[in-house]
């Protein structure tokens, strides 16, 4: 993460050079961001991540020789990794939920407003997932839920790591609360719900709530 007064760094990944030069156009406007790179498949994402050390990758999913999903697997997977936004059409709704389940931190349409995608950024930057409840929600519906019966076993078995009370939170993420839904529900504070969000990503060894939200979905606890 960008340290306190020193711009964001933000690399764009895309084949599409007039996509990546109006990224760069939105982005040079905001004083807190800087463009530090640009790649035009995931096959360059690697080397040129270590080259430019970003704090948030812009990642377009279709892309030639390596799509960005695997390129966002493969960073992801990487000790301190950089943050991941996937810029994507809602037409793709499977492809986002891979990436979310690989770690990308949330999804960016690529005909959001020019004012969104520089907030999403600084969000993502901060460690803040960009899918509101209400996309949360819609996104899950959405997708299509092959290989469920192996991916609701896997979440069972996950969420068993948790206590009662981190359980009862971790549903409510899944179910797109915010943490002030969840307090009320839940009768408890706001700093106390995210404290309890806290502790889960660090007992299950998560990047963000939306996986959180994504392990309940599979566990069969939303409904």
């Amino acid at each position: 993460m960008a340290e306190v007064n020193t711009p964001i760094r933000v690399f764009i990944v895309d084949d599409d050079p007039l996509v990546r030069a109006g990224l760069k156009m939105i982005i040079a406007a905001a004083p807190e961001l800087s463009v530090v790179g640009e790649a035009a498949s995931g096959v360059e994402v690697p080397a040129a991540v270590d080259e430019c050390a970003p704090d948030v990758v812009l990642m377009d999913i279709r892309m030639p020789v390596l799509d960005g999903l695997a390129a966002t697997e493969l960073l992801r997977a990487r000790p301190d990794p950089p943050e991941v936004v996937v810029l994507t059409t809602f037409d793709a709704d499977e492809y986002v939920l891979r990436a979310l389940r690989a770690g990308a931190g949330g999804f960016l349409l690529k005909h959001t407003p020019p004012a969104e995608i520089l907030r999403a950024i600084v969000r993502v930057a901060a460690g803040e997932p960009i899918l509101s409840p209400t996309v949360t929600r819609q996104l899950i519906a959405h997708v299509a839920d092959s290989g469920a019966a192996g991916r609701r076993q896997h979440a069972t078995r996950v969420l068993s790591r948790l206590s009662a009370r981190e359980r009862e939170v971790a549903v409510a993420v899944g179910r797109g609360r915010s943490n002030a839904e969840i307090g009320g529900e839940l009768f408890m504070g706001v700093a106390t719900v995210k404290a309890h969000i806290s502790h889960i990503l660090d007992k299950l060894d998560l990047n963000n709530r939306t996986q959180i939200a994504l392990l309940a979905h599979d566990a069969g606890l939303t409904g």
